[in-house]
């Protein structure tokens, strides 16, 4: 191994990634180094290129917020990770690289039969799904759970764990293919975003108890009036562009309440939350409950074409980038 490795990196906001050759990063106390095999491209990489994420790094950066790959140096303090491990871990920034640094409590060892490409799919999509349906909601068997853009990263995920956790899905996804991917996931029912008026399809189900919203906009509005009384709405994220405005005046009538999640969130103020997350998650997958879904899979120069596939609504369920061969 050299002591330069390759990157893709955002050099101006807005502006195509760029390769470059850098340093190969040393790991500080509680930190991880992975070398990258494959790296999960999210909605949020978009946003964080662009400069309209929550968290805005010093320019330049390394884009990619997850990855898989093996450890092979780890910092003061580490006692559960060694090198050689197979993994998976979530940085925020950096994994768009032949090495990133990862806070060891993010990082977790991954089955011996979860590839690589798997497993960069795994940690936002499915993290962010369980911890907002059974940290946050609550989910209960029974409940009629509402997921809009059901057939993206983040929302066929939502599917099978809403499934998996006793619930009656609604998928919502734009087109007949993309719907088939969320009924292939466990949704119960699907509408047709492009088609259907959304309130009253899901009223005429009987209303949600739950509505999984990574899109925002005009789809929120019309779930929140399809919510039936002491239901509960998860904003997750505004795909449309559009942040929508909340009437407290129909959460006063139905006695809803709204419950925010930044997952990312987690791992700077309760990171034990993720790390717990982790453990269930695995063992779904262990026993084969949950079938991480990749649609395209791409080499790490051509990272901007994966982010397009994202942008322009190209992808069902994960995009990944493969960074170096599996051995």
């Amino acid at each position: 191994m050299t002591d330069r490795m390759r990157a893709m990196q955002v050099r101006a906001l807005g502006a195509p990634l760029a390769p470059a050759t850098l340093p190969r990063p040393e790991p500080g106390p509680g930190e991880v180094r992975v070398a990258v095999r494959a790296a999960g491209i999210n909605f949020a990489d978009l946003l964080l290129r662009e400069g309209r994420y929550q968290e805005r790094p010093e320019l330049p950066f390394t884009l990619g917020m997850e990855a898989s790959g093996i450890v092979d140096a780890v910092g003061a303090g580490v006692a559960d990770l060694r090198p050689g491990m197979r993994v998976m871990g979530y940085g925020g920034t950096g994994a768009l690289a032949e090495s990133a640094i990862f806070p060891a409590a993010l990082v977790v060892p991954i089955p011996d039969a979860m590839s690589f490409i798997e497993a960069a799919a795994f940690p936002i999509a499915y993290g962010t799904s369980h911890v907002a349906l059974a940290h946050r909601a609550r989910l209960r068997p029974g409940e009629r759970l509402l997921v809009l853009g059901a057939a993206g990263g983040v929302g066929l995920t939502a599917v099978e764990i809403g499934r998996l956790m006793g619930a009656e899905v609604i998928a919502v996804a734009r087109g007949k293919a993309r719907l088939e991917v969320a009924r292939a996931a466990g949704a119960r029912h699907l509408i047709d975003s492009e088609t259907a008026d959304l309130r009253e399809a899901v009223k005429a189900l009987g209303g949600a108890d739950v509505v999984y919203d990574p899109v925002g906009g005009e789809a929120f509005r019309a779930a929140l009036r399809a919510t039936n009384p002491e239901g509960r709405l998860i904003p997750i994220g505004f795909a449309s562009g559009e942040i929508p405005q909340i009437p407290a005046n129909i959460l006063l009538v139905k006695n809803l309440t709204v419950i925010g999640l930044y997952w990312g969130g987690y791992a700077k103020f309760r990171p034990e939350v993720i790390g717990e997350s982790f453990r269930q998650l695995l063992d779904w997958y262990r026993a084969g409950h949950l079938k991480p879904h990749v649609s395209h899979v791409l080499p790490l120069e051509r990272a901007e074409e994966a982010l397009a596939l994202l942008g322009e609504r190209k992808a069902t369920g994960k995009v990944v980038v493969r960074v170096q061969a599996e051995e």
